[in-house]
């Protein structure tokens, strides 16, 4: 309920902001790519390249809509921030790396967290690079 003014100057430091977009994400009580289909997403990004969009684009149609709806102003937000990469010098991987184990994650994580980090970032940037196939236009 607070009021924020984004034009006082200490918002002026953008990893303020984008580190409270991600805490915003991480502090769900479950995520964003919800617990039951995250297994179902690793298996989606591990087929056949030209299988993955259709994969990936069907889970999503299985989550929540309001988790569809979130996804698709976040993943449409940050293609933006790639798109002026070369100002802030982020690209799909490095977007990826950041936001993939937040928005997707196993509810025990059981296993090697690096393979399952490793999967997450594929998916997150799949989403990035094919965003208009996954989500129309």
């Amino acid at each position: 309920d607070e009021k924020l003014d984004l034009n006082d100057s200490k918002w002026e430091d953008i990893h303020v902001i984008t580190g409270a977009l991600k805490m915003f994400f991480r502090e769900l009580p479950e995520p964003l790519f919800t617990y039951n289909h995250f297994n179902d997403f690793v298996n989606a990004i591990k087929q056949e390249p030209r299988q993955r969009v259709p994969a990936v684009k069907d889970l999503i149609k299985q989550l929540p809509k309001p988790n569809q709806d979130t996804m698709q102003v976040l993943f449409r937000h940050l293609k933006r921030v790639v798109e002026n990469g070369e100002k802030n010098r982020m690209t799909y991987q490095s977007i990826a790396i950041v936001f993939g184990p937040t928005l997707l994650k196993p509810e025990k994580e059981t296993g090697n967290i690096a393979v399952h980090t490793v999967y997450q970032n594929q998916i997150v940037e799949l989403i990035l690079l094919e965003l208009n196939s996954i989500f129309g236009r």
